[in-house]
């Protein structure tokens, strides 16, 4: 009966594992948006975030919600500098996404400040 219980416990911790390998390392999608960063906040109760909006059109009918992991701190010291700028991201989109990682499932993995279309310099 302990072999039993050894069996059942090493397999929940094999497929836990294999799970959270899966949600980290395997991407649902990658891409690049445009538009004027409008919000970035570090937001929650016990567990704090990243997490921002870009308005991808003139009326902020369209805005995209992103999160940035705690382990990019040059992409989220850029955002704040470009806070009302027009900016260019790379973001990954993931399966799922956890607590402890943000409230989207795009990650934002690098920003870069874009020439606003609306406004020529």
């Amino acid at each position: 009966m302990k072999k039993f219980f050894l069996y059942v416990i090493l397999l929940a911790t094999l497929v836990t594992t294999l799970y959270f390998t899966f949600v980290y390392y395997v991407p649902y999608s990658e891409g690049v948006r445009s538009g004027e960063l409008i919000k970035i906040s570090k937001k929650g109760y016990v567990i704090k975030t990243w997490e921002g909006e870009i308005s991808q059109g003139i009326s902020g009918a369209q805005v995209f919600q992103f999160s940035v992991m705690d382990n990019h701190p040059t992409v989220i010291d850029s955002l704040k500098k470009l806070q009302g700028n027009f900016v260019k991201v790379e973001y990954v989109e993931r399966y799922r996404t956890f607590f402890w990682w943000g409230d989207t499932r795009y990650f934002i993995t690098k920003v870069e400040k874009e020439s606003s279309p609306y406004f020529r310099e």
